[in-house]
């Protein structure tokens, strides 16, 4: 059933699985996709909502205002997808051939959660102004570079200033220390490692020497991949490294790092910085 789904949208299954298992549902609702997409991608799900930092635990807080909460389930017990889900999942493989993705992708399935109106998830996103065509827009531009771009500050040839500052960290890694990088964070910034240990500000002062180190390595190389969000103040982009792995750490893995920066009294700062593991792969859909 999942074949054509990468690893993301595998883990959002799996995460939405856990979600209905916690809240004691015999089923899969579409409030449990949505928590499973807010585990898988903090930092891009958040960034629909630029000025609210707490999106995450406001969007949790209503659901669990809106749904009747039972006793939690073993993992062991099988909970199926409800047929808003199963519409979703539809409506995604449908998305991924008309925009002529191979892949089912998170982002198909958000699409698809905002396209089923009538669910509690969509209802819960549209409620704070996020809407399908808007996501699609995004994503059917193939590479998902522009969302509603500001022309006066796109000239060609010219890095965008967001840019600019999350190369100045990437090449900062190398030469800089963690005392001299923290600058470039915001006060309130986060940073999850590949573990998913989250890191504040301060703790990236004190620690970031261990918690850089792999970067800082002279044969790691890195590549951004996508930019998600480029709006003048919040920019967004997904960066992969390469033999960024100590050697206590599996080999034969890759890191995809997920940057948040917002434009803030007249500086950019890093307000996000999430790391997963990924695994080079030459199959279908990883």
């Amino acid at each position: 059933m999942f074949e054509r789904y990468t690893e993301q949208s595998r883990r959002v299954i799996f995460f939405a699985r856990y979600e209905a298992s916690q809240y004691g549902s015999r089923y899969i609702e579409t409030e449990h996709m949505l928590l499973g997409l807010m585990r898988e991608r903090p930092g891009e799900l958040a960034a629909w909502f630029p000025g609210n930092k707490n999106v995450q635990t406001a969007i949790r807080d209503e659901i669990e205002k809106r749904i009747t909460r039972g006793e939690s389930i073993s993992t062991s017990v099988e909970v199926p997808l409800s047929l808003e889900c199963r519409k979703i999942l539809a409506l995604a493989g449908d998305m991924a051939e008309t925009l002529g993705h191979r892949c089912i992708e998170p982002e198909h399935l958000l699409i698809a959660m905002l396209g089923t109106e009538t669910c509690l998830a969509a209802q819960i996103l549209s409620a704070r102004g996020l809407k399908a065509s808007r996501v699609e827009q995004v994503f059917a531009r193939g590479v998902r570079q522009t969302l509603a771009r500001d022309t006066s500050r796109s000239i060609p040839g010219v890095e965008a200033p967001g840019f600019r500052m999350l190369k100045e960290f990437l090449e900062g890694l190398r030469s800089q220390s963690a005392g001299e990088l923290v600058r470039l964070f915001a006060t309130n910034a986060q940073f999850i490692d590949a573990s998913g240990q989250r890191w504040t500000r301060e703790e990236i002062e004190s620690g970031g020497e261990t918690l850089f180190a792999g970067y800082a390595k002279k044969n790691a190389t890195y590549a951004v991949e996508e930019t998600l969000i480029d709006t003048g103040e919040l920019f967004v982009a997904t960066v992969l490294w390469k033999n960024a792995l100590l050697a206590s750490q599996e080999r034969g893995w890759m890191h995809r790092m997920t940057a948040v920066l917002q434009f803030d009294s007249e500086k950019w700062k890093i307000v996000l910085l999430q790391v997963t593991a990924v695994q080079a792969s030459s199959s279908a859909c990883s």
